[in-house]
């Protein structure tokens, strides 16, 4: 029974990432459209490579679009990252990829601030640690391992 209910969890999950990925993708389209900028076959594929959150420069982004449209060039990759960061949809500066696992022993592998703007450091294993506990305890993992967590900066107050 419990298997089951983290399967629906996880789905639910999954469901309420998709819309989020769909809202986000139809206001970027509703932005490029007040620019007066064309909405391409090519863009709209691009737009849904990035969203998927998984590419961490320029270059994967046009490697992962070479390969669903060989005729796309990387000056229209480099021209849509550099839209897209005008009107603030995304931003390069501040996406770190971490990648510390149970056996990484660098001492201050990440720094944590909390609101009263006191910091915790921890080493990469007790970082990978709290990463683990805190998706298990939350449903997310079983027995994997955490490879790597992408983080974005928030610019929020």
């Amino acid at each position: 029974m419990i298997r089951e209910k983290n399967d629906f969890d996880s789905n639910k999950v999954d469901l309420r990432s998709y819309h989020r990925t769909r809202m986000q993708k139809d206001s970027i389209i509703q932005q490029l459209k007040s620019r007066g900028c064309r909405i391409t076959k090519q863009r709209l594929m691009l737009l849904d490579i990035i969203l998927q959150e998984e590419c961490s420069c320029c270059k994967e982004i046009y490697y992962k679009a070479v390969k669903i449209d060989s005729n796309i060039g990387s000056a229209t990759v480099y021209r849509m990252i550099n839209l897209l960061e005008e009107i603030g949809a995304i931003t390069r500066n501040n996406m770190y990829k971490i990648a510390c696992g149970e056996e990484c022993h660098i001492e201050e592998a990440c720094q944590i601030e909390l609101s009263d703007h006191a910091k915790v450091i921890l080493s990469g294993s007790k970082w990978n640690m709290v990463i683990r506990e805190g998706l298990k305890a939350c449903g997310f993992i079983d027995e994997q391992e955490v490879k790597n967590v992408t983080v974005r900066s928030c610019d929020c107050a």
